[in-house]
């Protein structure tokens, strides 16, 4: 049944799924327990996926030490001390750095139980256990977490869903370290992260959210995301990114948290991911969202082919995200449309439509470069793999990618999209605008089609886009770079 968690009703995400304790020990120290809690990446943001178990735990009087990777390192010398270790999996490249960095982790905390919790948690549970994981739990990890560790420390709790608490997140680097939002002007705000719900209503294939939520979604009270935003504000933010998989499943409580934010703090901007289907249905809200603060829209276009559309399940056309552009810009809000523009369908001539559509609606400065370069992702329980025929064109599913690898038809579709990634590595690292970005691709992809290339001029490249420094694409490969910034040795 599709819709809201409502009652005792939960995931599948939030059953346990490896094991009962094995290597945990008790500790004699009044029921408490030291406990290491590690973010590999969550796309630039303050984890709340740290904060909340952390704000739970330490109400438990355990004590908590949070480790963001992104901005620091795990403790290497102090890791025999945590009787519990717990890795958020939020997002594919969170769990390919962790995949990295587990068998020095339990090397060196031979006595720790480590669990693995989140999004990527379940479809790669069995990957995870080899590693030496001892629990793996979905992205509804509380309740299975506290009466683990009451397990642990010799105490009892029963299992139960946890109503959510105001994140605890003492301990975290400062709101300044972390991805910013850069202003067309050239300004810049400090970013808060908050969530208002968890889980999505839809069904779309390619979703890593899909096999675990199962077309449920769970809004958190609005008493604990606005106390979350007032201590983030009293730490310096002055705009929110709200983490919602899509902020519209539930629009009454999306609105009625962002009046509340507004009265309060009405200098505040936020950006937010909304599917396109929805801006589509509740245009008449758009207007709205923009009085309240609202910058940018995150959606997820992934095509302008229909055909990739529908195979994807994503509810919306080609078309249709040219519709949403309007309605956006006509509230002064920008669209920040993410594609999955490499695909085993995508042909040379797809690739070119996405570019020229890209053109033609003034969008070159409001996609992230990274998003015209991104190859589908496969992972164990994808709903890809219900589709007739399609497990038939991948390949054996891949241990160290986390999925199942797969080749185009047209071999030089597969090419193209190898040089693309490269220049945009390149671009990137050389600091060419969107426009220079766009431009080399525009180049690739005709000289690839063997196509004369149409003259580009910068004045189609559209108004700039307010957008986080950190590019958003959770669900794709990580780059070079990011598996380097972590560091896999002590």
């Amino acid at each position: 049944m599709r819709g809201a968690i409502y009652g005792d009703q939960q995931s599948a995400g939030a059953r346990r799924l490896v094991g009962r304790p094995t290597r945990g020990h008790k500790l004699p120290y009044h029921g408490t327990m030291r406990i290491l809690l590690v973010s590999p990446y969550e796309i630039g943001r303050q984890p709340f996926s740290l904060a909340h178990p952390a704000a739970l735990l330490r109400a438990r009087g355990h004590s908590v030490v949070m480790a963001d990777l992104t901005l620091g390192s795990l403790p290497w010398e102090d890791l025999s001390e945590f009787a519990l270790i717990g890795i958020a999996l939020g997002m594919h490249t969170a769990t390919r750095i962790a995949a990295n960095l587990l068998p020095q982790v339990r090397a060196r905390a031979k006595a720790a139980h480590l669990v693995c919790y989140g999004v990527y948690g379940p479809p790669n549970a069995q990957a995870l256990k080899e590693a030496g994981v001892d629990t793996v739990l979905g992205p509804e990890f509380e309740g299975e977490l506290l009466a683990l560790v009451a397990m642990l420390a010799g105490t009892e709790e029963a299992v139960r869903r946890i109503e959510f608490v105001v994140p605890d997140r003492v301990g975290l680097p400062g709101l300044g370290r972390y991805a910013h939002l850069v202003l067309p002007d050239g300004g810049r705000k400090t970013v808060g992260f908050v969530e208002a719900s968890r889980g999505c209503k839809y069904l779309c294939r390619h979703c890593p959210i899909v096999p675990v939520y199962e077309g449920r979604f769970r809004a958190i009270p609005r008493e604990a995301v606005i106390a979350d935003a007032e201590q983030q504000v009293a730490l310096g933010a002055t705009h929110f990114s709200f983490g919602d998989p899509d902020f519209l499943n539930g629009p009454t409580h999306a609105l009625r948290i962002l009046k509340t934010m507004h009265t309060r703090w009405p200098e505040i901007t936020f950006d937010a991911t909304i599917k396109i289907s929805h801006i589509l249905a509740h245009k008449d809200l758009i207007p709205l969202l923009r009085e309240y603060g609202c910058l940018f829209i995150t959606s997820a276009a992934e095509s302008f082919d229909n055909t990739v559309l529908g195979l994807l399940d994503k509810g919306h056309t080609g078309d249709d995200i040219e519709r949403a552009v309007a309605i956006t810009r006509t509230s002064r809000i920008a669209l920040t449309p993410t594609f999955v523009p490499f695909t085993p369908w995508t042909t040379l001539d797809n690739y070119l439509e996405l570019l020229t559509r890209v053109r033609d609606a003034g969008l070159i400065n409001s996609v992230t470069p990274v998003q015209l370069v991104i190859r589908l992702l496969v992972p164990e329980g994808s709903y890809l793999l219900r589709l007739p025929g399609f497990r038939e064109r991948l390949q054996p599913f891949s241990g160290e990618l986390l999925g199942y690898p797969w080749v185009n038809a047209d071999p030089l579709v597969d090419a193209l999209q190898a040089k693309a990634q490269r220049w945009i590595e390149k671009a990137d690292r050389e600091g060419c605008s969107r426009f220079e970005a766009f431009a080399g691709l525009w180049s690739l992809a005709h000289e690839a089609a063997g196509r004369r290339m149409p003259k580009l001029n910068p004045d189609m490249a559209g108004s700039v886009s307010p957008h986080l420094s950190e590019p958003w694409y959770c669900c794709a490969e990580p780059t070079t770079a990011q598996l380097a910034a972590v560091a896999v040795g002590g």
